[in-house]
């Protein structure tokens, strides 16, 4: 179960391809439960670039409460964003055995944990909403600008 908000959220929000590539492997990865065990040298390996690029990638992901870091090794996703409410449990396709969690207890356990932070505990996509109309502002006045300036120079070439 993903947020489909999430997902036009993030395609608006990061402009670099490695930080959506890694949420979208990080999904991909989690466990009921929306636990997430890769390390970050495994992250580096599976999307085949450094581990400095990864960690870099992964602490973006990290300050916008999306996910955060449990113990090393170890991710949780926050549920409203992602999360895995079930699965098989390995070796037992035909017997259909499968893990469940609720969520509604992954969220109680997260929001009562006071050594997360506000945005984990309580998360939130309208930062990352005021940060994209933040940047669509700046590129709209970067455009303007050079358009002037395109405008300016032919004005020029044209007095000449």
């Amino acid at each position: 179960m993903d947020s489909l908000e999430f997902f036009l959220v993030i395609a608006q929000y990061f402009r670099e391809a490695l930080p959506l590539r890694l949420i979208l492997l990080l999904i991909a990865c989690q466990r009921a439960g929306g636990r997430i065990p890769l390390t970050q040298e495994e992250m580096a390996t599976i999307l085949d670039v450094s581990r400095t690029k990864t960690s870099e990638a992964l602490h973006t992901v990290m300050s916008h409460g999306i996910v955060f870091k449990v113990r090393r090794g170890v991710y949780q996703f926050n549920p409203p964003y992602s999360y895995r409410v079930a699965e098989f449990i390995p070796g037992t396709e035909t017997a259909g055995e499968f893990v469940k969690v609720e969520q509604h207890s992954t969220i109680s356990q997260i929001r009562s944990d006071t050594s997360l932070p506000d945005l984990v505990r309580f998360p939130s996509l309208d930062h990352m909403r005021q940060a994209i109309e933040e940047l669509r502002a700046e590129r709209s006045k970067e455009r303007a600008a050079r358009r002037l300036s395109r405008a300016q120079r032919k004005e020029e070439g044209t007095a000449q």
